[in-house]
């Protein structure tokens, strides 16, 4: 007899394993009409007859399409190896002409020159069949609608075949399936891909929802591949919800573990992998938001040179008003913008105090913070008040910046030594943003800019659009509590801010302002 710690260990292990088989079963089948997908609308199969709408209404919408002369396709979802002559054997990505399909189990088909039967839950298709539909969608389009997910299914198949190695199924409060999550836990990585193009592909699938011909393609796909009444976006969403029910599911587990269970060890080291996980896709995602924000500010700088800001950071740490003061003593206040990696400064127009003109920026990899006392300062020889230095430690060049208040001057501290422990965080959880990403955002910002442009401003030169609200980010939110719900793990991403009295001054100090 089972104890009552063991049957809730056993539903546990239960419930987990169908979140890794989540949508990984369903009987799909592809069908090509050779002519507009309009002809089998599931409008007008909904018009025609309710039968379609019943238990084994897809075979039956199936067998007339193919008793109406259209060719139907599947393509299989796994290899399917048989000794018997009466079966098709085939490989995962195999496609199968169907020519008969009255059974609801098994469908007759032929690859090449050989006809036998197949089980139909061995076939599907979403996106095949739009990739057959060359004048509906573009290459692009699919791209961005399906991202990575055909990646995502494969490594989902394998890390499902050696999570049921590891399941007991004579004793399943017994099953050690910790191991399995470790790994397999850098393989996850490839869900921050998809987690990241997700928003994209609802607003791509959106723009197209909005034609009737669409609509009904995908419904018909839906109707025609014996899918459970969800709309395709629902669909897309899945492997978004499954990344984040894996560290709600391991911790439920490891609950109902004891410690002396023999994976109790390796269930609660699997909690803390995926947990990392789930946390670095947030991360990566409150990123790709940051780099938009941050191209849309690069393209405000007037006279901006060098390379991108983006071709090095990520993200804002801090920014305000400094003095620089130079080493012959010349004092020169600018704005100054902390990212990770730099220091990139700026000056103020005279009259117009909203625009800023790049000046020039500090490579932070090299340098060190050093605290400057009230007083004489020796290496420059005048006296200074809430200063405090960088100093390049491979040249020893050094650079000397007075604030306001004390209270400045700490913040400036403080940041600085947060902009170093951000990057040397980013190393270890392995934080990149891909080079098409960077200039990707950079394309959107100067197209944005340039329809946005209007006239010149009174010295002629461009007119940039007013500044973006880029704020420093203050805190990451990198923990995902337990007692969040799964569907709002992944709004963790965004942190709320409080607004920067940085960009109020500038909007406050606009006197030509339309």
């Amino acid at each position: 007899m089972v104890a009552r710690g063991g049957m809730a260990r056993f539903w546990s292990l239960e419930s987990l394993q169908m979140a890794a088989a989540d949508g990984g079963t369903e009987s799909l089948a592809l069908v090509d009409d050779n002519g507009s997908e309009e002809d089998y609308s599931y409008e007008e199969l909904c018009q025609a007859t309710p039968r379609y709408l019943q238990p084994g209404g897809e075979q039956l919408a199936i067998n007339e399409l193919i008793s109406d002369g259209s060719i139907v396709h599947a393509e299989a979802l796994w290899d399917h190896v048989t000794m018997d002559d009466q079966e098709l054997g085939f490989k995962a990505g195999d496609v199968i002409r169907v020519l008969e399909a009255s059974n609801k189990d098994w469908w007759w088909g032929r690859i090449e020159d050989k006809e036998a039967w197949f089980p139909a839950s061995f076939v599907r298709g979403y996106i095949r069949q739009c990739r057959k539909h060359t004048g509906m969608f573009t290459t692009a389009q699919l791209s961005t609608i399906f991202g990575n997910i055909e990646d995502i299914y494969k490594f989902q198949r394998k890390f499902l075949k050696d999570l049921e190695k590891q399941y007991n199924k004579e004793e399943p409060h017994l099953s050690e399936i910790g191991s399995c999550f470790l790994q397999h836990q850098e393989g996850f990585a490839i869900y921050s891909e998809y987690c990241n193009n997700h928003p994209s592909a609802c607003i791509e699938l959106s723009k197209l929802m909005k034609q009737g011909k669409y609509r009904h393609f995908f419904e018909a796909c839906r109707l025609l591949q014996q899918m459970i009444d969800i709309a395709i976006d629902g669909f897309l969403l899945t492997p978004v919800q499954k990344i984040c029910k894996y560290p709600l599911q391991l911790a439920e587990l490891l609950k109902y573990t004891t410690q002396e269970h023999s994976d109790y060890n390796n269930i609660k080291a699997a909690y803390e992998a995926m947990k990392n996980v789930a946390c670095l896709i947030n991360e990566r995602k409150r990123r790709l938001e940051s780099i938009d924000k941050i191209a849309r500010w690069q393209v405000s700088i007037v006279d901006w040179e060098g390379p991108d800001v983006l071709a090095r950071s990520s993200e804002l740490i801090h920014s305000g008003e400094l003095t620089k003061i130079s080493k012959q003593g010349k004092s020169q206040q600018r704005t100054f913008f902390l990212f990770d990696h730099q220091l990139v400064f700026c000056k103020k127009d005279l009259l117009r105090r909203d625009i800023l003109y790049y000046k020039d920026r500090i490579d932070m990899d090299e340098m060190e913070l050093v605290d400057a006392e009230d007083g004489r300062d020796k290496d420059f020889n005048i006296n200074v008040k809430n200063a405090f230095k960088i100093i390049n430690r491979a040249t020893e060049e050094i650079h000397l910046f007075c604030a306001k208040k004390q209270e400045d001057k700490k913040r400036w501290m403080e940041a600085c030594e947060s902009e170093r422990r951000r990057v040397q965080e980013d190393k270890e959880m392995g934080m990149e943003i891909s080079e098409n990403q960077k200039k990707q955002a950079m394309q959107n910002a100067r197209k944005s800019r340039h329809g946005k442009m209007k006239g010149v401003s009174y010295n002629g030169c461009p007119m940039p659009p007013p500044h973006q609200s880029l704020h420093p980010i203050h805190q990451r939110h990198i923990t995902v509590p337990t007692s969040i719900p799964q569907q709002q793990v992944f709004a963790l991403a965004e942190p709320k801010r409080k607004p920067s009295l940085f960009w109020h001054t500038f909007n406050k100090l606009t006197p030509f302002k339309k």
